[in-house]
């Protein structure tokens, strides 16, 4: 299949939706190992942080490559769906969604608001925008004893805002109510899945997805909780 071809066909968009979310899945568990420092103390995040910030010959092709891919699969994903509804231009009489998932009804509705999401969350903990940060502080002004980033500060501050964290939990189970479905889907668009192996796919799409969402909710309702308190003082 030529690239031509690629971009043309529905094969060949469905491909270029697999291999786009894969890529953007591993990005995702990769922050989430990141972030995760957060439980092992201020020495450890800040640290994880300062290396990102101080070499941006690694952190700048990785974001183009991510944009790229994340214009892919939007672009995929509006092609596919446009492509669908002109195939079935008359509408069922009757919405009977027999062996279908919510999260598979849903997914362009949760993609853009996962999209929304995320540029909200890379205003607030990547741009540091002021204004949107829903606690009034400067998290650029935020320094640790050795002039790194207070990332860890910066973090316990953003997230003891319970809209802030409402919003962000929310935005993680859209995610991973995406995930569910597009784990799977992928594994069938590369020709993984069959009678035989399909559910355990399935399952395990699942089980990822959740295993997603717990590891990323856990930093902001920890911290809810009480956790970094002290780092405040």
């Amino acid at each position: 299949m030529t690239i031509t071809n690629t971009f043309r066909s529905s094969v060949g968009k469905k491909f270029i939706m697999a291999v786009s979310g894969f890529v953007l899945l591993l990005f995702v568990v990769g922050h989430l190992a990141g972030n995760l420092q957060i439980f092992l103390g201020p020495e450890a995040i800040n640290r994880y942080g300062h290396f990102l910030q101080t070499n941006p010959e690694l952190i700048w092709p990785a974001r183009v490559v991510l944009l790229v891919l994340v214009g892919l699969h939007i672009w995929a994903a509006a092609t596919l769906s446009r492509e669908n509804k002109a195939a079935r231009p008359i509408g069922y009489a009757q919405l009977k969604p027999v062996g279908s998932s919510l999260a598979s009804r849903t997914m362009l509705m949760s993609g853009l608001i996962i999209l929304v999401f995320v540029v909200y969350h890379l205003l607030h903990f990547t741009v540091q925008t002021q204004a949107i940060n829903g606690t009034g502080q400067n998290f650029q002004g935020f320094i640790d004893d050795e002039k790194r980033h207070d990332i860890f500060r910066m973090m316990v501050v953003g997230f003891t805002n319970v809209w802030v964290s409402g919003f962000y939990i929310l935005g993680m189970a859209l995610l991973c109510l995406h995930l569910s479905h597009g784990a799977s889907s992928m594994f069938q668009s590369i020709g993984w899945k069959d009678r035989v192996y399909g559910p355990v796919l399935d399952k395990i799409a699942r089980i990822l997805a959740l295993a997603i969402f717990l590891g990323y909710v856990s930093i902001p309702v920890a911290i809810l909780l009480g956790y970094g308190r002290e780092h405040l003082k």
